[in-house]
This record gives structure tokens, C-alpha cells and sequence, in this order.
């Protein structure tokens, strides 16, 4: 899902503080980031070998997010969960009524959009607010690099998804140098699925490769379908925990 589309941490958190009770919060972000990384590279070079990757945007971008993740990192547990959450639902769901309102949005690619500026804009959208989001919290940063990359500068989902993945890479790298540098990584727990995290990232990334940016496009409005319920589930159900 993640080599796909992005949402992983959706996954991958929740499995974590529900595997290994009482850990703390930053410790399992900074196990997630280990297991993270190795399959966001993994896609990274399966996309990189078999598409085009926009270098000029992507490049840049993941070498801001790889200081602007680390700041976020550095941040983690200072901001409570709940202080985000509902900013961040609404988010969601004004990515999935994009998405579905636009039926033809990522389809195809649209060059005419790929001008300096949003080239620009694109670099700092990806490179600094996602990236400091995904030090902070993580989940869905893959989805938010997709649409910014497919909304700014027109890449069709395919292409946007191989482009995020090199991002990717940068955010968790930033991050899991802090997290490290802190002693919140479960390194032998977080190696083990690492492991599995890349055969899961070769897969979906082939898989993304072989059906196109259509079926991106399904899988990106059901992991944001997905993370709208998580997160309304968190907030209102079980009490904003």
C-alpha cells in the first residue's frame, strides 16, 4: 500500500503501540521510521529504474526534507496528538472530494503546469510543510507528497508516486537520525520488518508500474477513505486518544 500510494504508518503505528504495550509514542515513530525507509528506498529505486523521475523536483525537495523532517522529529511529543488530528481530517477529506470530484486529476500528466514557480512551490510544499509533518506525526505523508506533486506541477499519479517515494526517503532519513540520536528505536524489532517492509515495497511498486496511474488512483481514495475513518474513530469514538 505504501510503495503504492503512501498511508503505510496508518498500518504500521497502530501495530506497533498495539505489539509492544507501553512504548512510547516516540519510540514507536522512530521504529516505524527504520522500517519505513527501507522499503520507501526500495520503491524509489524500483520506480527510478523502470519510469522517468522529475529529478528537478524531487531532488531538491527530498534534500530539504531531509533537514525539515528531523526538525519535525525533534519536535515529536511536544504537540499532543489531538491538537492535529481534526486540522488533519479536514485535510483528508478535502483531498478524497478532490480526488472524486476529479475524475481526471492524475490520469494523465499535464507538462503546461510544470512552470518555475510551481516547480517551485512544489519543492517547498514537499520539501518543508510535508516534511515537518512527517517528523512530527508521519501516516498519509506518501498521499500528501502524490497530490502535491500531481496538483502542483500536473505529474500524472504514477509518475507522482515515484517522485514522493524519493521524498520519502529523505523525511525518514531526517527523522530516523533523530529518533536514533534519542535511543527511540526498537532496532532488532524494526530490522525484522524492515525486512518484510521491503518485499511488501517491490511488490506494490511493481504493481503500481504494471497498472498505471488508474489504479493509483483507486488505491489513493481508499487509503484516504481509510485514514478519514481512522482518524474520526480516534477523535470521536474512542475519545480523541
Amino acid at each position: 500500500m505504501d510503495a503504492v500510494v503512501g498511508g503505510g504508518g496508518l498500518v504500521l503505528l497502530p501495530a506497533l503501540l498495539v505489539g509492544v504495550p507501553g512504548v512510547p509514542v516516540a519510540t514507536a515513530l522512530g521504529t516505524n521510521k527504520l522500517v519505513a525507509i527501507a522499503g520507501t528506498s526500495t520503491a524509489a529505486v524500483t520506480y527510478a529504474r523502470r519510469t522517468k523521475v522529475d529529478w528537478q523536483v524531487a531532488g531538491p525537495a527530498a534534500g530539504l526534507a531531509l533537514v525539515c523532517a528531523g526538525l519535525g522529529a525533534g519536535l515529536a511529543g511536544v504537540v499532543p496528538a489531538g491538537a492535529y488530528r481534526p486540522v488533519l481530517l479536514v485535510v483528508l477529506v478535502a483531498v478524497a472530494v478532490l480526488v472524486v470530484a476529479r475524475p481526471t486529476l492524475g490520469v494523465v500528466s499535464l507538462p503546461h503546469r510544470r512552470t518555475r514557480v510551481r516547480m517551485a512551490v512544489a519543492v517547498g510544499v514537499a520539501g518543508v510543510g510535508v516534511a515537518l509533518y512527517d517528523g512530527l506525526v508521519g501516516p498519509a505523508t506518501g498521499t500528501f507528497l502524490v497530490l502535491a506533486f500531481t496538483a502542483v506541477v500536473g505529474a500524472d499519479f504514477l509518475h507522482a508516486s515515484a517522485m514522493a517515494k524519493v521524498v520519502n526517503v529523505g523525511t525518514n532519513l531526517g527523522a530516523l537520525v533523530v529518533f536514533a540520536a534519542t535511543g527511540h528505536v526498537l532496532w532488532v524489532l524494526g530490522a525484522a520488518m524492515a525486512v518484510c517492509n521491503v518485499v511488501g515495497a517491490v511488490v506494490g511498486a511493481r504493481m503500481a508500474l504494471r497498472r498505471g496511474s488508474g489504479f493509483v488512483r483507486v488505491v489513493l481514495v481508499v487509503v484516504v477513505t481509510a485514514l478519514v475513518v481512522r482518524l474520526g474513530w480516534d477523535q470521536w469514538v474512542a475519545g480523541g486518544v
